[in-house]
């Protein structure tokens, strides 16, 4: 045995991180067969857990110094089963299925919307500015629409009538994951640094508005971030346009 093929047959894969991975996919997994048995607050529950996993995968491997191209890959498999997949067959079967070939298109788009994102982002990994996304986040889609399904339900609004506003979020979140709008990533955020306290009176006081009302406060907050995008793509064109004038 060669020695590249020794090395090739040792080579492994870190646990730690893909641990949450693979609890971020099976997340994702579990919305969909929870939709497919009429449990549709449960698959919306399911999509923030992937979300709060997703996060905690890259963290964690940073922290540990176990990243990896294997890592990297499947966590953008992962993300496309629960960000992508999961949520456009969770909105069909809530609500589309009734619209026929619309409710199929506005599922579609936002699942191919995901998967055209996650792929751009791999290829721009070592050029891109890594202050902004480029595109809507697919968690940050996906929370949009599996909030909406929470607050319908919560609120038991008509499903006759919202799932036309539902057609409209799908297809702006597919649309919005592949354009060209900046989003703030948050990566320059210190959170290692020393704050004010009052910053942390004002965290505690977020997570507490957030608990209070999680179907309401999270749908706006995603949404908030998704129309966040086009507005400094355009105020930082016109800066620049200014810029540019004697």
């Amino acid at each position: 045995m060669t020695p590249e093929n020794r090395s090739i047959r040792r080579r492994g894969i870190y646990l730690l991180p893909n641990l949450f991975t693979t609890g971020a996919l099976f997340a994702g997994f579990y919305a969909i067969t929870s939709a497919m048995g009429g449990r549709f607050e449960t698959a919306a529950i399911s999509i923030f857990v992937a979300m709060i996993l997703d996060g905690l995968d890259g963290r964690v491997a940073r922290l540990t110094n176990t990243q990896s191209e294997f890592g990297a890959q499947y966590d953008s498999l992962s993300d496309m089963v629960s960000f992508g997949a999961a949520p456009a067959l969770v909105m069909y079967l809530w609500s589309f299925s009734s619209l026929g070939k619309l409710g199929l298109f506005a599922a579609f788009v936002h699942m191919a919307g995901g998967a055209l994102r996650l792929a751009r982002f791999n290829t721009q990994l070592t050029s891109a500015d890594k202050r902004y996304f480029q595109g809507l986040p697919s968690p940050a889609a996906a929370a949009i629409l599996a909030g909406f399904i929470w607050l319908s339900l919560e609120h038991d609004y008509p499903v006759e009538i919202f799932k036309y506003i539902g057609i409209a979020l799908t297809i702006s979140t597919g649309l919005l994951m592949v354009s060209n709008f900046r989003y703030s990533s948050f990566k320059e955020i210190d959170l290692k640094g020393k704050v004010p306290f009052f910053v942390a009176i004002t965290v505690m006081l977020g997570i507490g508005f957030i608990m209070a009302q999680p179907q309401t406060m999270l749908f706006f907050i995603f949404l908030a971030y998704a129309i966040s995008g086009p507005v400094v793509t355009l105020v930082m064109r016109r800066r620049r346009l200014h810029g540019r004038k004697p």
